[in-house]
């Protein structure tokens, strides 16, 4: 199976529109900021575009219209904020939105209400299957958090959930620059950087990499 993994799109999907011309795909997995706070006619036009190509599964980041989780379900794509689904034999767990930020945008939870929120999924996420986690937010003091400072912004809930129930893998956006891999214990996360700039990662799972729970991901630059 090619899962195409995104996140950032910003409104500009032109580099993963011609990507997707040039190179197939199984899924497609969508880890929010979709469009810049709107309009909410883009926002379901570029996941109904993606759609076309690819079966897709969507959260919302915290740049996204403010009824963002209804305009999911208005959509082609399969709403995962806050839900928990089956991809074929493997178990995704999705929540949108990130932790608070300095910009006080629109979708933004507490520590406490991303932990609550994602804790209840305890058992799928430390289940035997094959787990992903979908956040939009990175987990806290990771490759996939830091900001051009180098200082980590992610979430300490979200690194809290990860360290308790151990999914195979996080996929996660929000922060544009820190693009790259880490891991929480036996957890792998993955930062694929923005659309907006051309940015990507392809996860590729084969029958044995299910039975193995092996993580083969790919970090792309769209056009290359």
């Amino acid at each position: 199976m090619r899962i195409l993994v995104i996140s950032d799109i910003h409104g500009s999907p032109e580099g993963v529109y011609k990507y997707l011309e040039d190179n197939s795909v199984d899924k497609i997995i969508v880890t929010g900021d979709i469009t810049d706070f709107g309009p909410e006619d883009l926002f379901i036009e570029i996941l109904d575009n993606l759609s076309k190509i690819a079966d897709v599964y969507a959260i919302m980041g915290n740049c996204d219209p403010e009824n963002a989780n209804s305009l999911l379900d208005k959509s082609s794509a399969t709403n995962i904020h806050d839900n928990v689904v089956k991809m074929d034999n493997i178990t995704l767990v999705g929540f949108g939105g990130s932790n608070e930020t300095p910009f006080d945008t629109i979708h933004e939870y507490s520590e406490e209400i991303l932990y609550n929120e994602l804790i209840k999924y305890n058992e799928d996420l430390s289940s035997e299957n094959y787990t992903i986690l979908a956040t939009h937010a990175p987990p806290l003091d990771t490759n996939a958090d830091k900001i051009e400072s180098g200082a980590h912004t992610g979430s300490k809930a979200i690194r809290d959930v990860i360290s308790l129930t151990q999914p195979t893998l996080n996929i996660c956006g929000h922060i544009h620059e820190s693009i790259g891999k880490d891991k929480i214990d036996n957890t792998v996360v993955v930062n694929p950087g923005d659309v907006a700039n051309n940015h990507a990662c392809l996860l590729i799972i084969t029958d044995e990499d299910l039975e193995n729970k092996t993580v083969n991901i790919e970090l792309l630059t769209l056009g290359e």
